[in-house]
């Protein structure tokens, strides 16, 4: 069943809500509006929890059929996104479904092959109702367009139960996932490790000696892979000195400022970044760290990450579309923040890994890679990560392992996407949304309160 619901109007970011730096003339406007692009991005998933609940825009206002981007021809003023204003909200709704009419891309192929079955059996989950964060009455339907969906698929016992579409969005639509990337590099990396061709022990080194004097110069592949490393990458939205703003630059994420002369790609810029801290201390969420194993996916097997993706998982899976990843200026991807992908070849992805790594009758994972993922890392280590938001989790192979009763793990990213597993449940759920808060500590407590409800009202 796919509900196509509609609304919307202009809106500033909530985390760009600060004066800007002062310097003076045309140098000022352009970091400060740099500053409010990247704020906006928020590249990495987990800002800390707010202290303060910003003010939100009502969701009906900001649909795209009420704000009516890119809808003549050609779009002029306030219609029209473009990269200098893509990731301002509300033209992120917007953006997420079009990234590649604003940035370099990769094609992910699904092959030639008849997609695989997705049977359904429609349940009315709409009317599903659970307390939400606030211990309000909230339902289904509710938590839908309160936080700004875009697609919502829930698959029980590997048929699809529930289906639903908003803001434009369709059942071919690919969406950008963020940092649900980086979960795709993770397993790519467990699995070359359980086949032996990568060693989760041996030093970055081995496979990139390009890092030598950065701060994966004497990391361990395990560190990157768990997020254990230590490497100095600061977030600071209104600070352009900060890393971030170095990342994004480089990535082609965000147009660099008048005499830029750093980095113009990607691994140029992992070799300017420098340790900070010891490696294994503790879990520190980072980014750049999905760069760098992707790098070493790609040195392992001698294949560009989209071609892996397609021959390896794409193809097998029997998806119904194309995916595709975002690529800098010479080609590399963006491998923990690029990809963009369907709801429903999401949720066959998700399917496969309940299965334990099988699907469409082909054998996509070792059982042991998702198991070994599943089974989540070092939750004290986890701690130091400052996610209280995320309570009694951990981090494995660059999933979010709950560590629940029902053995739940996901994959997620800002603005509210997520691969959902519970393997108790026998449940999966793909959601796709276009949030204007970035960050996961906003959202998450209602998110854990979905998740719950969602799979006692499967088990019915």
């Amino acid at each position: 069943m796919h509900k196509i619901h509609s609304a919307s109007v202009a809106y500033p970011h909530p985390s760009v809500r600060s004066a800007p730096p002062r310097r003076s003339g045309k140098a000022a406007a352009t970091l400060w509006q740099t500053a409010c692009a990247v704020a906006a991005l928020g590249v990495a998933l987990a800002a800390p929890a707010q202290a303060q609940a910003p003010a939100l825009p009502a969701p009906e206002t900001v649909t795209l059929d009420k704000l009516g981007y890119m809808s003549t021809f050609p779009p002029e003023g306030a219609q029209r996104v473009d990269l200098s204003n893509s990731y301002k909200y509300p033209q992120l709704r917007w953006a997420v479904q079009h990234l590649r009419e604003l940035q370099p891309t990769r094609n992910i192929r699904r092959g030639g092959a008849a997609p695989s079955a997705l049977p359904a059996d429609p349940r009315p989950l709409d009317a599903v109702a659970f307390d939400d964060d606030k211990g309000q009455p909230i339902t289904v339907d509710q938590w839908f367009t309160r936080t700004y969906t875009d697609a919502l698929v829930v698959m029980h016992k590997g048929r699809v139960v529930y289906e639903r579409y908003d803001n434009q969005m369709k059942p071919y639509t690919p969406h950008l996932l963020f940092s649900v990337t980086k979960s795709f590099t993770g397993l790519m990396a467990a699995q070359l490790a359980h086949e032996g061709k990568i060693d989760p022990e041996a030093l970055v080194t081995k496979y990139v000696p390009e890092l030598a004097e950065s701060a994966w110069g004497d990391m361990k592949v395990r560190d990157v892979m768990d997020m254990t490393g230590a490497v100095r990458f600061r977030e600071v939205y209104t600070d352009p000195t900060t890393e971030i703003f170095g990342y994004s630059w480089s990535s082609g994420l965000l147009p660099r400022p008048p005499g830029y002369q750093g980095p113009t790609n990607v691994y140029d810029f992992l070799k300017t970044l420098k340790k900070e801290g010891e490696h294994g201390a503790g879990f520190v969420y980072r980014t750049v760290h999905s760069e760098v194993l992707g790098w070493i996916v790609s040195r392992a097997t001698g294949k560009h990450w989209a071609e892996l993706m397609s021959d390896n998982i794409w193809q097998k899976l029997g998806t119904e579309e194309d995916a595709y990843v975002m690529v800098d200026s010479v080609g590399t991807p963006l491998q923990g923040a690029g990809l963009n992908a369907t709801a429903r070849d999401l949720a066959r992805f998700g399917e496969m890994l309940r299965l334990g790594g099988s699907f469409n009758g082909q054998k996509i994972f070792d059982k042991a890679v998702i198991d070994d993922t599943a089974k989540g890392g070092d939750r004290e280590k986890f701690k130091m990560g400052g996610m209280a938001f995320r309570p009694g989790y951990s981090y494995r192979n660059q999933w979010w392992v709950l560590h629940n009763a029902d053995g739940a793990y996901e994959a997620a990213g800002i603005h509210g996407q997520f691969i959902h597993v519970n393997p108790a449940a026998e449940m999966v759920v793909v959601k796709l949304s276009s949030h204007p808060v970035a960050g996961a500590g906003f959202t998450h407590p209602l998110t854990l309160k979905a998740w719950a409800a969602l799979a006692q009202a499967v088990r019915r």
